[in-house]
């Protein structure tokens, strides 16, 4: 396979910056998700302890109609009356479209899917992004214990980083991006696996894929020469792997943009020229073009609608 185009990607200082940080998400994520789960199956595990309306199973196979919740037997509606008891902030929006009421009494990651933004309906607990897991913290109060200003500084990082449909952040945004890691991650310092977590995002902000696509050598920052390098076995990254990332994390942000932008089937929630740019994106880069026709697809029926108003 040929990786001219995405050589040329990485010669990009925005490009990179955007695929890093983009990728350190990823990091934190798969270091919170084991943490989480514990502690939202012991919550899930406190709710059915509380009365014996919780433990009985859906009568009605209740389900929201778009994001309302209605009509309800009445274990689910003690069941919603518990989600919206836990909210940390009570005037957000509980997204009652992702949830499978009937699967709250026997799955503590449906009851999470209340607290998490919408379109998690369908998703698999093993499959949540960061925004996801960032937002149950953000919304659930099981997680009150964590200082939540932190966490919001880290959502509007994650929501930067994949609503930009230039994939281009600047070393500013970055040197401003690396704070609010190192701020999140003392969060859960309790955590064991948010330890190794630290010293892969390290390794991933210091690394030049710019300049060695195949190597984790080249630093491009001041403190990287106190860092010990990686063990022998992490020093090459295979451009294979490289694409890989970037192929996740451009699903992703394609998902969630295409999203954004057919929402209530109103195009206004995204401008024509942001439309556009991202369109032109994929254009420019052959290989992706080829990798995404279907969302390339979306994007021009979009901007066509868009012109048609």
């Amino acid at each position: 396979m040929v990786y001219d185009d995405l050589v040329a990607r990485l010669n990009d200082r925005g490009y990179t910056n955007w695929l890093k940080a983009s990728r350190c998400l990823v990091i934190v994520k798969d270091a919170l998700h084991p943490f989480i789960n514990g502690r939202m199956r012991d919550f899930h595990g406190g709710l059915l302890e509380l009365g014996p309306r919780l433990r009985s199973p859906c009568a009605s196979s209740c389900q929201p109609r778009g994001n309302q919740l209605v009509r309800v037997c009445a274990g689910c509606s003690q069941w919603q009356r518990e989600i919206l008891k836990h909210q940390r902030w009570p005037t957000t929006t509980i997204n009652w479209d992702n949830c499978s009421p009937p699967s709250w009494r026997t799955n503590h990651w449906e009851l999470a899917k209340a607290y998490m933004p919408r379109g998690q309906g369908k998703v698999k607990a093993d499959k949540f992004d960061a925004s996801a897991l960032l937002n149950l913290i953000n919304h659930c109060d099981c997680f009150s214990f964590v200082e939540p200003k932190p966490v919001m500084e880290m959502i509007k990082s994650r929501n930067k980083l994949m609503h930009s449909s230039q994939f281009n952040v600047s070393d500013e945004w970055m040197r401003n991006f690396r704070t609010t890691l190192n701020n999140f991650v003392k969060l859960f310092s309790q955590v064991t696996d948010m330890t190794t977590a630290q010293y892969q995002i390290i390794q991933m902000l210091t690394v030049d894929l710019s300049i060695r696509v195949s190597g984790w050598d080249q630093r491009d920052c001041a403190y990287a020469a106190e860092i010990p390098l990686p063990s022998e076995d992490m020093q090459e990254t295979s451009v294979e792997l490289i694409s890989q990332w970037e192929a996740e994390l451009l699903e992703e942000s394609l998902t969630g943009l295409l999203h954004a932008a057919a929402a209530e089937d109103d195009t206004v929630t995204m401008e024509a020229e942001q439309l556009v740019r991202l369109r032109d994106f994929l254009q420019a880069n052959p290989d992706l073009a080829e990798r995404f026709p279907a969302e390339l697809q979306a994007l021009t029926a979009l901007q066509a609608r868009g012109e048609a108003y």
